[in-house]
């Protein structure tokens, strides 16, 4: 780090104050530190996922084997949510999740307000990313194939508005998938090598 300092200089060519530097030194400690500690938890996640036998962990080891979901969504996705709760249909996987939509109603006005908002925000991050994810790993599935009939044509405001609802479909989908072991309409398995 130090011969790294030694050759950064100012806009004017003078050396680095030494209060830049010592708090630059520190900050590079902090990103060791915190760098090491995530690769000791990856660690732990892996063995966990190589060795335990409970049911939890067989469900993130199956939803890890679709192609387009990390071992890091399957993680999140049935660490925080479908190991957590027992959902019994569909329908309250999406409102969990703050998925769903948010009707008003005033006499005769009828519209919709957006998304509720109301749910595991991390959850409703990740099921958005998944979502995108999806559509470029799972391009002939039903849901994908759904998404671009109705959104796929359209500006970036209708798309975005899209794929919030692909990602309430696919939630509801892997949710299915983890529960019952339906795979989704069309969707791909990883090869043998990938899962490992």
């Amino acid at each position: 780090m130090d011969a790294q300092l030694d050759q950064v200089h100012q806009w004017d060519g003078s050396p680095l104050p030494s209060a830049l530097r010592s708090r630059l030194k520190r900050a590079w400690q902090q990103v060791g530190f915190l760098t090491a500690h995530i690769q000791t938890l990856e660690a732990e996640r892996r063995a966990l996922l190589r060795h335990r036998t409970d049911p939890v962990i067989a469900q993130v080891r199956q939803l890890f084997t679709l192609r387009g979901i990390g071992v890091q969504s399957a993680w999140l996705s049935v660490m925080a949510f479908f190991a957590w709760r027992d959902f019994q249909t569909p329908k309250p996987v999406g409102a969990w999740a703050g998925l769903t939509p948010t009707p008003y109603q005033s006499g005769q006005s009828r519209r919709a307000l957006g998304i509720a908002k109301a749910g595991h925000r991390p959850i409703r991050a990740m099921a958005i990313a998944i979502a995108w994810a999806w559509r470029r790993f799972q391009p002939d599935s039903a849901l994908s194939q759904w998404y671009e009939r109705r959104f796929g044509s359209g500006r970036t405001r209708l798309r975005k508005l899209g794929i919030v609802a692909l990602a309430r479909k696919l939630l509801m989908a892997l949710w299915r998938f983890v529960k019952t072991g339906v795979l989704p309409e069309g969707a791909v398995l990883k090869p043998a090598a990938l899962r490992r």
